[in-house]
């Protein structure tokens, strides 16, 4: 188990570095590469577990992935995939037990791909994953004729966990058309259904109540779906679709989610000015940047075209006297990986900040809510934990350092880390391997710009 101590920082932060591609539109590519006809490239492919673990899955059911990168890459934060894809109905049964790991995403948007095929499987992963809940995605997926299963949740009746058992449509029955309003605005859901809609008889409307990431649209609209997004609303009609994408080629934007701990942590050490290259700025992922703003935080983005179909930004950031605000509404779902990183600008702005509307963070990796309050107040930090957010009063004076336990969550673990910068002596963050899920590179990028950090 990774143990790291930051040191507080002396000087300021410096540099222009790159982080890991998007980790969303990562496993995005991959499931579509897989359901094309013919071949695809994935050009910086990121080697976070996360990632891999859905190249994994679609390995084990038939499709041929190679890597194509030098070993130099591979180490790296990016590489290239070659993958020849299957179609749609040419997946085969795996042999065994699809482990996921701790990826959320893989388990969930796999579900609605595995829905509609003829052969049984089962979806695993680790202890952290096998703790959250699934109801919100198979529920829906039930409606429309999937039989899928998974254990009894010991508290929330009728909801269940990891493992899953996707059991086999029988011959000549199919998914059925589906209008579905979703309670929350989730990118799994919304994503697991449309995927599942690829194979159904009859159309697929969704609408959520706000809007969400928005890549699984673009990726489908891309490669000829006939898709339709208006608003929070999205209709998939494939009656007079041939059920054909072919293959394609992509290169994978910068992770917006990873790039925002570097920000964050120009932003909470004086004198900083740090500069993070080709980062995917879809809309629909921003939402930390305008937060920075509201702050009053010094933040530049300086477009750099498209990559598929993904606008792409320099971002610079440098150190500001924030303020507190309340984050909240629209901007929560568009911010909603990031809200932990957001509570450490927070701890260190002047006044009180509030966020509301942030209950979905409590079925993350962590109970996210409850983690970051305690991480938090272990800094020296006043923190009141609400049922859909946190009060978070920012003090300007050195942090107390603290011992934190990641819990086995990667944005627990770095954001406690970006804290750790402004603490009066060094502070250690336990159980660190999690950071590899979406952030491989993480504590050398926090050396390259300056800071001390010493891993055990």
């Amino acid at each position: 188990m990774t143990t790291i101590v930051v040191h507080p920082q002396q000087g300021s932060l410096h540099g222009s570095v790159p982080v890991p591609s998007d980790k969303s539109i990562g496993h995005r590519a991959l499931l579509f590469a897989s359901l094309c006809e013919g071949t695809s490239s994935i050009k910086g492919f990121s080697y976070g577990e996360d990632n891999v673990a859905t190249a994994n899955a679609m390995r084990a059911m038939g499709v041929v992935i190679d890597d194509v990168s030098s070993s130099q890459a591979r180490t790296g934060t990016a590489g290239e995939l070659r993958v020849t894809g299957k179609g749609l109905f040419d997946l085969r049964a795996p042999n065994a037990s699809i482990d996921c790991g701790n990826s959320g995403t893989t388990m969930r948007l796999l579900t609605g791909i595995l829905s509609a095929q003829r052969f049984a499987s089962m979806l695993i992963g680790d202890a952290s994953l096998s703790r959250r809940p699934m109801l919100r995605v198979i529920g829906p997926l039930r409606s429309r004729g999937a039989r899928i299963d998974g254990e009894p949740h010991p508290t929330k009746a009728g909801d269940v966990l990891p493992p899953l058992r996707v059991h086999a449509l029988p011959e000549g029955a199919f998914l059925s058309a589906l209008e579905y309003e979703s309670p929350v605005a989730s990118a799994q859901i919304k994503s697991a259904l449309l995927l599942s809609g690829l194979y159904a008889h009859g159309p697929t409307h969704l609408r959520e109540p706000m809007l969400s990431r928005d890549h699984t649209e673009r990726m489908m609209h891309a490669l000829g779906v006939p898709l339709r997004a208006v608003g929070t609303v999205v209709q998939l009609e494939p009656a007079n679709w041939d059920g054909v994408m072919s293959g394609f080629e992509i290169e994978i934007p910068g992770d917006a989610s990873a790039a925002a701990f570097i920000v964050a942590a120009a932003q909470i050490v004086p004198g900083s000015r740090v500069t993070v290259r080709g980062v995917g700025t879809n809309p629909t992922r921003t939402g930390l940047y305008e937060i920075v703003r509201h702050m009053g935080g010094g933040i530049e983005m300086v477009p750099h075209g498209e990559q598929a179909g993904e606008p792409i930004s320099e971002i610079t950031s440098w150190s500001s006297a924030l303020r507190g605000i309340v984050i909240g509404g629209e901007l929560v779902p568009r911010a909603i990986d990031e809200i932990p990183i957001a509570c450490a600008l927070a701890a260190r702005a002047h006044g009180t900040t509030t966020i509301r509307d942030a209950e979905e963070l409590r079925v993350k990796e962590s109970d996210r809510l409850a983690t970051m309050a305690s991480v938090l107040r272990a800094f020296g930090v006043t923190c009141e934990e609400l049922a859909d957010g946190l009060v978070i009063e920012g003090t300007q004076a050195p942090l107390k350092p603290a011992t934190i336990d990641s819990r086995g969550d990667h944005r627990i673990a770095m954001t406690a880390a970006v804290l750790a910068l402004a603490g009066k002596s060094p502070s250690t963050i336990m159980d660190c391997d999690c950071i590899a899920t979406s952030f491989p590179r993480f504590v050398g990028t926090l050396r390259a710009l300056g800071a001390r950090v010493d891993v055990s």
